[in-house]
């Protein structure tokens, strides 16, 4: 058990989610992530601890119009897919994706073991996300972030 107080913690306090939730037939399994920037406090950008199992991916492969994400590898072996093809990140590898380059990117553990990385990203508002791959996009509709397929129809929400 650990005695740290904010602004420090333990990373493994922080509530991992398991999965995505991007909509069906969308949605991830096996990917956990720990927000630890929202638990830290902090509001211009996010920092989450993520693990990804063996044969899974990070997300889907997607680019954003105003976001920028970086990554930096821990632990394990992941292959980054872009429109360049794919590259293997070790521990103490880092990649970079800059806000509005449409090249979609995504970590996928192909190894036999767990990978852990620090995922980075800031908190620009008014972005948009773009899947190059599927039926799947992320709009402001409503003052609220929504997942719609590309012609613009929302997607039902998981509370609907």
């Amino acid at each position: 058990m650990s005695d740290l107080k904010l602004p420090a913690l333990d990373a493994a306090a922080v509530p991992a989610v398991t999965g995505s939730d991007h909509p069906a037939p969308y949605r991830l399994t096996g990917r956990e992530k720990r927000a630890l920037g929202d638990a830290l406090g902090l509001e211009n950008f996010g920092v989450n601890l993520v693990r990804l199992p063996p044969g899974a991916p990070s997300t889907q492969r997607h680019w954003h119009s105003r976001q920028d994400e970086f990554i930096y590898v821990l632990d394990g072996e992941l292959v980054l897919v872009t429109e360049g093809g794919e590259q293997r990140l070790t521990a103490g590898m880092a990649a970079s994706f800059p806000a509005g380059v449409p090249d979609g990117h995504v970590l996928i553990n192909r190894s036999g073991h767990d990978a852990l990385y620090l995922e980075v990203g800031d908190r620009t508002p008014g972005d948009a996300v773009d899947y190059p791959d599927i039926d799947l996009m992320v709009r402001r509709v409503g003052g609220e972030e929504r997942y719609l397929h590309k012609d613009g129809t929302p997607y039902p929400r998981a509370d609907d």
